[in-house]
Formats: structure tokens, sequence, C-alpha cells
């Protein structure tokens, strides 16, 4: 679970330009610039004069002062900040809270493997775990799909999940679904259908496969339940 430390500061989205970037509105009615970490194309996700959260950044070396936490897609809220994914499967383990994935007494965040790195490394006298995150933000009915843009570097981890797992060590793939309103995880085949076919393929061959729905808040972002996948 992550709580926010800082009470967030309300807005209305105006436009996302240069993939980093989004105007906002504050309450006030100043217009400011906040910066986004999810470089896809955060399809079914951005629809302008939503409600957002942000992030305030007391800090001087950065250019803008707020990073975008959540927007309020229909009566759900939906986190757009990638980031945060990585963080919650690395405490959920930790603290032994993700089902399936409970046991291990050594996790590390961001271990190389061959020319990869992976965002989770955990162990334990039984043996070694690999885990990769990644945020899912699309909905298409009620399915949450992934990825939404074309992901060459999405295809090369789950060739190095593959590895992993060719080498007798357990290899998870898992998806955290920021977003409440859906009900079944599947690859997003019309956008890319390498990955689709790949994850497909890796999974056969025994590449686990997590996808986690996220309950997020303005107030606390946590693991909810495990969901069903399809990957036909």
């Amino acid at each position: 679970m992550m709580i926010f430390p800082n009470k967030l500061v309300h807005a209305r989205l105006i436009r996302r330009y240069k993939r980093f970037l989004v105007d906002v509105e504050l309450d006030t009615g100043e217009v400011v610039v906040a910066h986004t970490s999810n470089t896809g194309s955060m399809k079914t996700c951005v629809v302008e004069g939503a409600e957002v959260y942000l992030t305030y950044v007391d800090d001087p070396k950065r250019k803008t002062k707020y990073t975008w936490e959540m927007i309020k897609i229909g009566d759900s809220w939906v986190g757009i900040n990638t980031l945060v994914p990585n963080l919650l499967v690395y405490q959920a383990i930790k603290d032994q809270k993700l089902e399936g994935l409970e046991g291990y007494s050594n996790v590390q965040r961001e271990v190389k493997f061959e020319d990869s790195r992976l965002d989770v490394f955990a162990s334990n006298d039984q043996g070694e775990c690999f885990v990769e995150v990644k945020n899912v933000s699309m909905k298409v009915g009620e399915y949450a799909r992934f990825p939404d843009a074309v992901t060459s570097r999405g295809k090369k981890h789950l060739d190095t999940l593959l590895q992993v797992k060719k080498e007798g060590k357990r290899a998870v793939m898992v998806y955290v679904i920021q977003r409440a309103d859906v009900e079944v995880f599947a690859p997003a085949y019309d956008i890319d259908p390498d990955y689709a076919k790949r994850l497909k393929e890796v999974h056969e061959c025994g590449v686990e496969v997590f996808p986690i729905r996220a309950l997020v808040t303005p107030e606390r972002n946590e693991l909810g339940d495990l969901l069903p996948f399809e990957l036909e």
C-alpha cells in the first residue's frame, strides 16, 4: 500500500502534449504544467476537462513543480504514474502480502539478468524468482489491456523472463491495473500483435502471469485482487 504523504492537489486536465507534459487548471484558476511518467498513448484514460490529482514537488532541479498521479474516468480513479506499480509490487512481496508470491526472505529492486534489468528479484532457500512489472491503464469494455502502444522493450522483457525460466528459476510477469472498472486482463492484439503473441508463448513455457487490480483513491494506492486473464 502507498499512502500519499501529503494531500494531493486537485485540478482539471486541459491537454497532454510532448509525451511527458500536461497542462492542468488548478482550483484557483491558475494553469500549470505537470509532468507525467507515462510514455504510452494513454488511450482511454485521457479526457480533457476531467478531474485530476497531482503531487506537488518542491525540487529546484525540476522544471515542473507537479507530477500527475491520477485522473477520474466515469466514477473511477485511474492511476497515471507508472512508477507506482513497481513500488507497490516490491513492497507487497517484501511484506509477504502478494498472493502467490509470499515466502521470499530476500527482496531487491532493479536486478540485472543478462542484458536486461528486471524490476524485482526475490529469493529464499527454495530458489530464486525474477519479476517484471508493467502498468496497465487502458480499458476496452470489461477488459484491461496492455500495451497501449507498440513496445519492443516490453517484448524484450518477456524474452528475458523466458530465459530466466529456462535456467530453472521462477519468472513472473505482473500487470498492475490502476483502475477498478475492469474485470479481465488481456493483451492488446490490435495494438501490438507481436507482444500479444510473445506473451502467450512465454506463458505456455512456464512464465507466470499475475494481473492485479489496484485500488486508486486520492488518499492511497494499494494492490487489490488478482484478475482472470485471457491470452488467446
